[in-house]
Order: structure tokens, then sequence, then C-alpha cells
């Protein structure tokens, strides 16, 4: 609901909530103030889906930014974004290149747990890691994202 404020001569206006039911206003507020402060990014497609990969990076990009623990979890092909240079090129027009979405990854403390599962059967090097990045599989995963929980999105 809008409604005016009466006691400004500007004819300002604000965002009311009302909820006839106060248990849905009380649980409202507790997830609100429950919710996580991390995010978890998974990506199983490579450049082979460069679209894919830029929307994958944009949320990640955007949590990161927002002071949120990020973390991109690269499964299947996505392993070999994580080695160092593979990420290159512009999915589309008007899409920010992907070297600048991984840089201001990493620049706002993104971190990268690549599946070693995926990793060793495509026999990649584990020294051409970028250094934001570990071999890390589901355990490591949950344990980074703890009792609190975290916000996820999967590509």
């Amino acid at each position: 609901m809008i409604e005016s404020d009466s006691e400004s001569q500007r004819h300002r206006c604000r965002l009311v909530t009302v909820t006839a039911n106060p248990l849905s206003a009380f649980l409202t507020q507790r997830r609100l103030e429950s919710m996580s402060n991390k995010a978890v990014v998974s990506l199983t497609t490579g450049l082979e889906d460069a679209e894919k990969v830029t929307v994958a990076f944009l949320v990640a990009v955007g949590a990161a930014e927002q002071q949120r623990e990020t973390l991109m979890f690269l499964t299947k092909e996505a392993v070999r974004l994580a080695l160092d240079g593979t990420i290159q090129g512009v999915a589309c027009e008007g899409c920010p290149p992907l070297p600048d979405l991984a840089a201001r990854y990493k620049t706002a403390g993104g971190i990268y747990m690549v599946c070693p599962i995926c990793f060793e059967a495509k026999h990649l090097d584990k020294d051409a890691l970028v250094s934001n990045a570990e071999l890390a599989g589901t355990v490591p995963m949950w344990k980074w994202i703890g009792d609190d929980g975290a916000v996820t999105f999967s590509y």
C-alpha cells in the first residue's frame, strides 16, 4: 500500500507493508534476519556455452561485489575455467568480456572450488590453476557453507 506522508508539504510517498497475519510477519522478519551472507554459484558448462558462463559470472560478481562471501563450484567442462589463460572472449554483442568478469570476481574476493574428480578425469595440470582456485569437492564446499547456509544458483 502506498500512502502520502501528510506531514510533508512535498507529497513524498512511502511504502508501507501491511500483513493481516502476525505469524506471517514474524516468519518473514526471521527469514530476513537469518539470510546468509554467502553465495554459491554452481557451474557445469565451459566455453562451449559462453553465454551461460557469462550469466553465472554476472551473478557471482554481483554477489562478491556486494561483499557476500562468494564461491563458484566448477564441475564437468567448467573446471577448465579455473586454468590460467582459459577464460577468453565475449559471449554476445553487449556482453562484458569474460576476462573482465573473472578479474572483477577475483578482485572482489571470489573463490573457485574445482571438482577434483572432473579435473583429474580431464588430465589437467593442477599447477595451472588460477590463484583463487583450489581442487575441492562437495565435502569442502559444505564445510565452507557451514551452518548458516548460502544463497545458491546453478548453471
